[in-house]
């Protein structure tokens, strides 16, 4: 815990009821700490409460208080909302995911940011929310998503909110959260129109630094998505990729190229029952139509290409050999053993994709 002069010290709170933070930081309902407060300068009362666990460490300016307007409240659990995940088309050769993240780290000092990516291709909206859907489950819940995908910049797009399935999510309603929220419960959605939650200044043309990065910092911190602007009742959603399902074939499309040239496809998601048969629970379309079938006895035709059979890793062919097999999540994938798949079948994003038994 750093006490350097008058800098950033702590914003605290307990982790079963919350506290006020306008001013000094009264304590209530805690066997120990019945009715006391702790004042922002008092630095030996508020170390010992940190020493004991009640609190959960936030930035707050020693002398000028917390950083959340007067009247707001944490009412967090220790632990909660810690994690900010990043995915943004900003790349990183220039300076907009480091200043994004010097702004949240201004708001709230103890989150841990992990970088889903910054690679999505410029203004792919459909990237960014395939690879969110396939990312957002490995985190805990009560992380907070900062997704930035935002060729609408400036415009009348609505920057916004969305608590869901235990986790929040601060992007621009373009549809780049579509896939991810799709098949489960939203609570709550909001538009950030708050400007207590942003920067002073907002410019035009870098939402991501002044809208969306102080959101997710403010939500990291325990505030409430209510406080951050008035209630949606529904999002903007992009088409649904290709997946139709019929007797002896399955039709798709490809959805994603990684960086290996794995062509990856909208047919999934696949599990393996045992070293022969996948089972098929549609993530897209008709997402109750659910499919068996033998990894050996069906035949997957992309442009020019066939592929017999679905293989459990690149090893069981040759290098140099194209090959289909079922991806990390869950999709089919068309690759060649440390080579190109791309390249090799002259793939394309939005390509039809057959699988036929």
């Amino acid at each position: 815990m750093c006490w350097d002069g008058d800098a950033a010290a702590s914003r605290l709170r307990t982790p079963e009821y919350g506290s006020s933070i306008t001013g000094c930081v009264e304590v209530v309902n805690e066997s120990n700490w019945d009715g006391k407060s702790i004042c922002k300068t008092d630095k030996k009362q508020i170390e010992e409460v940190m020493l004991h666990g009640m609190f959960t460490q936030h930035q707050c300016n020693i002398n000028a208080g917390c950083a959340l307007p007067a009247g707001d409240t944490i009412g967090r659990k220790e632990g909660d909302f810690m994690v900010i995940a990043l995915l943004t088309d900003f790349g990183l050769q220039d300076s907009y995911v480091g200043v994004m993240k010097a702004v949240m780290r201004g708001i709230c000092t103890t989150e841990d940011f992990i970088d889903i990516t910054h690679a999505i291709q410029p203004q792919s909206v459909r990237e960014g929310a395939l690879i969110l859907m396939g990312a957002y489950t490995y985190f805990p819940r009560g992380t907070v998503f900062l997704v930035v995908v935002d060729p609408g910049v400036g415009s009348a797009r609505r920057p916004i909110a969305v608590e869901a399935a235990g986790y929040y999510f601060v992007a621009p309603d373009n549809g780049v959260l579509s896939y991810a929220l799709s098949g489960i419960e939203v609570n709550r959605i909001v538009e950030l129109a708050n400007p207590a939650y942003r920067l002073p200044v907002v410019s035009q043309t870098f939402h991501g630094r002044d809208i969306f990065a102080p959101a997710a910092a403010h939500l990291a911190s325990g505030v409430n998505i209510e406080q951050l602007g008035p209630a949606l009742d529904k999002l903007n959603t992009l088409p649904t990729p290709d997946l139709s399902i019929r007797e002896n074939q399955i039709g798709g499309e490809v959805i994603h190229i990684d960086r290996f040239g794995n062509v990856i496809t909208s047919i999934g998601a696949w599990t393996w029952l045992d070293e022969q048969t996948l089972r098929l629970e549609p993530r897209f379309g008709e997402t109750n139509n659910a499919r068996e079938i033998s990894a050996n006895g069906v035949e997957i035709v992309i442009n020019h290409a066939h592929v017999r059979g679905i293989a459990r890793t690149y090893s069981q062919v040759g290098q140099g050999e194209l090959l289909a097999l079922i991806g990390s999540s869950g999709f089919l994938e068309l690759a060649v053993n440390q080579g190109n798949g791309a390249l090799e079948l002259g793939a394309k994003i939005g390509d039809p994709v057959e699988m036929r038994w």
